[in-house]
Parts: C-alpha cells; sequence; structure tokens
C-alpha cells in the first residue's frame, strides 16, 4: 500500500527533468532535508548504484544511502532510500509527457522500520508535505535550466529565472 502519493505538472520536457534525476550529486538542491551529497556512484542511476547523503535538521543528522531498484530511463526510477536506525522506504518517481511538459508522480512508502507500524493520517500528511516540497524545488530548477536552454538555442539573454 502507498503510503503518500504526490503529483506535480513541471513545464520541462521529461527528457529534461530525468537529466536532473541523472546527477545523483544534485540530489541536495531539490531533496528536503538532504544536508549533503557524500557520495554518488558513477553509473548513477543505474540499478544498484548507490548514493550517500546526510539528511537531517542543524545538528540532528544521519547518513543515509539510496540504492537504485528500477530504472528505464527517462520514464521510470524507483529508489531504496536507508536510514538506520529508522528503516528504509521505498521511493518511485514517474515522468509521464504532458504536452510539452512532465507530469512527475512520486510515490514513498516504508519497507522496513519504525514507518512500517506509524500509517495513518498524521504520517501520510507530514511525508505528502515534504515531497511536495520536493517537487516543488524539483519543478523551478527543471523549469530554470529550460529557460536557460532555450535563451541559449535562440541567443536571447536570461537575466533572472525564478
Amino acid at each position: 500500500m502507498i503510503m503518500a502519493r504526490n503529483r506535480r505538472l513541471i513545464l520541462s520536457s521529461p527528457s529534461e527533468v530525468w537529466r536532473l534525476l541523472c546527477d545523483g550529486h544534485r540530489y541536495g538542491e531539490w531533496v528536503t532535508g538532504t544536508q549533503q551529497v557524500l557520495a554518488a556512484d558513477p553509473h548513477w542511476p543505474e540499478v544498484g548504484a548507490r548514493l550517500k547523503v546526510r539528511v537531517g535538521a542543524g545538528p540532528l543528522t544521519l547518513d543515509d544511502t539510496c540504492v537504485v531498484r528500477a530504472c528505464e530511463p527517462p520514464h521510470r526510477l524507483e529508489l531504496e532510500a536507508k536510514a538506520d536506525p529508522f528503516g528504509a522506504a521505498r521511493i518511485a518517481m514517474r515522468l509521464l509527457p504532458w504536452g510539452e511538459h512532465t507530469l512527475f508522480t512520486l510515490d514513498w512508502h516504508p519497507l522496513r522500520g519504525p514507518g512500517t507500524r506509524m500509517h495513518g493520517l498524521p504520517v501520510d500528511y507530514v511525508v505528502a508535505v515534504r515531497n511536495g516540497m520536493m517537487l516543488t524545488k524539483l519543478a523551478r530548477i527543471a523549469v530554470r535550466e529550460h529557460a536557460v536552454g532555450t535563451a541559449q538555442k535562440t541567443g536571447v539573454q536570461v537575466w533572472d529565472v525564478p
């Protein structure tokens, strides 16, 4: 059963959004709670590749490892995020073409640990809010990079893109 699902229309093509997902070192830019990307396997996001990150708020941090469990470029990426002693969760990302844009779906559910016993509205709500913040950040980055790429192709200078 899915614990939290978020959807976001991103005003960039699936290939542009996929390019962001393929750069493991950029996850800290859009994954809420990530303080630092510690390491990304050079073959990210192939199945089995790992991404090590430091997550938390302020001085309360822990090191997390994400492992790619499924990868179908440029439409599907599934990760297993392990944050011991808290367990692990599955994060499934899907990118669907929506005209020239991308409908991005993010599903999250616990696999092991305390989260498997804490299913319910309060936890679902907190996770959905966090994931919504992530998708907003991802969308802003993708739109900004789309605008810069378009400007470079047309020779127009971009001063400030939100």
